[in-house]
């Protein structure tokens, strides 16, 4: 074979893409081998100074090179395609599909450091710390970098079992409830970088209620809060803020099996997100859909998943939202989550309805036209 011709394997790669409609040329396939994305054909080896051959192409190599080929756009940089690759390789395997290999991971731990280094919030807290010690000159221009660098924060969903209500009722379905705003999120950045007691008590306070985190509000974090700055509470360890908001640091330290577990974590809470969700869509209930709401409601979490979790995220947002679910209290919220699911696993299972998801469907459906129906009529009325 001459050099630089392409390899009889990587040929049959390219025709094996080309059958189905994957159009891959084999230098291409070349230079994603070249940057690591893509793995070398296994080879075997002919004995003592005989050299090795190919036998067959690998199935790997080629699901590989189609997830990039699915991925990659022109003019797109190839660090996005890897982690859209990455969060598909965590999703389950579809009846007649098959199952995305994993790309490799020092790659996916490049393609999240290089996208968590350009986010808001890293350059805020980089910001923060440079301003550490320039009081509050120091503070004004924290918060002015903030107004540039953070977008009006979404509002968090408003809460489904009052949507669902609004619903039922024939009336106006809640708005979203507010969420954190920039100076919220500002407050927490400030106490990372430049120090907790150059924030105070009361802005710390607001800004951890605005999370919505424990079902705790303004007046019960500041009287915890309080108490600690005056030394009649237990004490806050703020350096556990800081450490673990350098998201960067987090991700470059992390194992592979870390980034592999933070993933399943985030793709599972997603999964029960979206359920407690739908709820407040007129979506069947059933006892098992409820035990994991209750599950969700004695953790106070819904409101901090209705602000980390987005449901089409983009590589940006899955890359921050995996960054969080490194942290244990996510793995042990998605572990007593999965506990009860295995408990009852009847999700989409009406009680007294043996036909599982197909009557579940046809009852939902159901609701749904008569709800427009009603709907139709009182527009009629009025």
């Amino acid at each position: 074979m001459a050099r630089g011709a392409p390899s009889p394997a990587d040929l049959q790669v390219v025709r094996e893409l080309a059958a189905r409609q994957v159009v891959v040329t084999a230098s291409r396939l070349e230079s994603w081998r070249r940057a690591g994305l893509l793995p070398p054909h296994r080879r075997r080896g002919l004995g003592r100074g005989r050299g090795s051959v190919v036998d067959a192409v690998d199935p790997v190599v080629v699901e590989s090179a189609v997830a990039l080929a699915r991925h990659l756009r022109q003019g797109r940089d190839g660090r996005l395609a890897v982690l859209d690759w990455f969060a598909e390789a965590g999703m389950p395997v579809r009846r007649g599909t098959v199952e995305v290999p994993e790309p490799p991971l020092g790659a996916v731990r490049e393609a999240l450091v290089w996208v968590l280094e350009r986010s808001a919030s890293h350059r805020l807290v980089e910001f923060a710390r440079g301003a550490a010690g320039a009081g509050e000159e120091g503070q004004d221009a924290l918060y002015a970098a903030a107004e540039q660098l953070v977008a009006p924060y979404r509002g968090g969903a408003a809460n489904p079992a009052l949507v669902r209500a609004a619903l039922e009722a024939g009336e106006d379905v809640p708005v979203e409830a507010e969420g954190p705003d920039s100076r919220s999120m500002v407050h927490l950045v400030a106490a990372i970088g430049m120090g907790a007691q150059e924030v105070g008590a009361d802005a710390l306070a607001e800004a951890f209620a605005a999370f919505g985190m424990f079902g705790l509000d303004v007046e019960d974090w500041a009287r915890m809060l309080g108490a600690a700055e005056r030394g009649e509470g237990p004490p806050v360890d703020w350096g556990l803020l800081e450490r673990h908001a350098d998201a960067v640091s987090v991700v470059k330290r992390a194992r592979d099996e870390e980034l592999v577990r933070a993933r399943t974590v985030l793709l599972g809470l997603r999964w029960f997100y979206g359920l407690y969700v739908m709820h407040g869509l007129l979506m069947p209930d059933t006892p098992a859909q409820a035990a994991l709401r209750q599950r969700i409601d004695e953790w106070g979490m819904f409101p901090f998943l209705d602000h980390v979790i987005a449901v089409s995220p983009s590589p940006g947002q899955f890359a921050e939202g995996l960054a969080v679910c490194m942290e244990p209290l996510f793995g042990s919220l998605y572990e007593s989550l999965m506990e009860q699911f295995l408990e009852d696993p009847d999700i989409f299972r009406m009680p007294g309805d043996d036909t599982g998801a197909v009557g579940f469907s046809k009852e939902w459906l159901r609701t749904l036209r008569e709800q427009a129906e009603a709907g139709n009529a009182r527009g009629g009325e009025e």
